[in-house]
């Protein structure tokens, strides 16, 4: 992840996989245009992270992307194993 363009201390909070996992089953089921949208993730998420912290994560990744897909950050290359790996 990318270092952090708010100045929230918030959004430099570390993110488990667990965390991540919550955030993007929230994030699914609270699409765009939901009202409320980040407090409703935060819930969803037992309110471990705040609608602050949720909001800057998804702005962190959504910036992330912007740049890897604009070619100004190469595309992650990724050491994997499995059967889509295979020749």
């Amino acid at each position: 992840m990318s270092a952090s363009r708010s100045s929230s201390p918030n959004s430099m909070s570390k993110w488990s996989p667990k965390e991540n996992k919550m955030f993007e089953q929230a994030l699914a089921y609270y699409g765009e245009g939901t009202p409320n949208r980040w407090d409703k993730v935060s819930s969803a998420m037992g309110g471990i992270k705040s609608a602050e912290e949720v909001r800057c994560h998804y702005e962190d990744l959504d910036y992330d992307v912007k740049m890897i897909e604009s070619g100004h950050v190469p595309y992650p290359q990724y050491k994997t194993q499995g059967f889509w790996t295979r020749g």
